[in-house]
């Protein structure tokens, strides 16, 4: 059995189990349980709060654990990233009253700032040669400017709304941040079986992402161009029609680069082009 932490509330909790049913992993859905077990695979969920999950993984008490990335490297712990998961996105920055000018990192030498990630900002300051005051903070840091107890912030941004609403404005960004799936690095045989499972499945899950499968009717004439435009895994499937002069042709695209391959193929004379949405793909 193999046991995964997750945090217990938030737009990770909700990102993280949206995956492990995407994956085909049913988790039963207990608020007041703080460990429960899948229903149809060897995998075992213990809710936690965001900053006790690196520590957790590393001491052995959860095997592996989805963790923002911003945590882990402000816990320091000694555990190992397994993937990125690519969502979850945020970054770090940080932020002083939109009424002051910032002339650069410097503006902060001998400033207080309030934060609830002192170790990574102590580290960017020190790298700077930047001397700061940290005052911590554990919840609502951005109204520490407005209430005269700090002279910045070094936060979480996502949309900047937050920042906006408290009169804010983000001048450094220090690190980027997105989830992180993290192991303790002593798993047995038996669990490292069963994390590769879980990665084969979480792989489809994500690989799947942002992708459409495309199918279209094409005259034979065009179709070495339409080829050349089609990504596709290997290369595109072709199927000849009743009409010896057409073929279809399908194939999976990105969807960022979609508006500009659909057009290209319509001007190379493909037709009923049909666009499906994917779940899972396996490579």
């Amino acid at each position: 059995m193999l046991r995964i932490a997750v945090q217990s509330k938030g737009r990770l909790y909700e990102d993280t189990i949206n995956l492990l049913q995407e994956a085909g992993i049913k988790v039963p859905s207990s608020k007041r349980t703080l460990l429960v077990q899948a229903s149809n695979f060897p995998l075992e969920v213990l809710y936690l709060r965001d900053d006790d999950i690196p520590q957790t993984v590393a001491d052995g008490v959860a095997d592996i654990g989805i963790v923002g990335e911003n945590e882990f490297v402000e816990r320091g712990e000694d555990a190992e990233i397994i993937k990125r998961l690519g969502f979850s996105k945020c970054r770090i920055s940080l932020a002083i009253p939109k009424a002051i000018e910032y002339p650069g990192v410097q503006w902060f030498d001998g400033k207080k700032i309030a934060t609830s990630y002192p170790n990574i900002l102590r580290t960017f300051m020190k790298e700077h040669h930047v001397n700061i005051d940290i005052h911590v903070i554990q919840g609502s840091v951005e109204i520490a400017p407005g209430i005269g107890l700090a002279d910045g912030i070094f936060d979480i941004v996502s949309s900047g709304s937050t920042l906006v609403s408290n009169n804010l404005r983000e001048v450094e960004v220090v690190m980027q941040s997105e989830a992180l799936l993290i192991g303790d690095k002593k798993l047995s045989d038996e669990k490292k079986a069963v994390l590769d499972e879980l990665l084969f499945r979480i792989n489809s899950v994500l690989i799947a992402e942002d992708k459409k499968y495309v199918s279209m009717n094409a005259p034979k004439s065009s179709l070495e161009k339409i080829i050349e435009v089609l990504p596709g895994l290997k290369s595109p499937t072709i199927i000849p029609l009743a009409d010896p002069d057409w073929c279809s042709v399908s194939a999976v695209l990105d969807e960022k680069h979609f508006w500009e391959i659909v057009g290209q193929l319509k001007s190379f004379g493909a037709e009923g082009i049909l666009v499906t949405p994917i779940e899972k793909m396996i490579l």
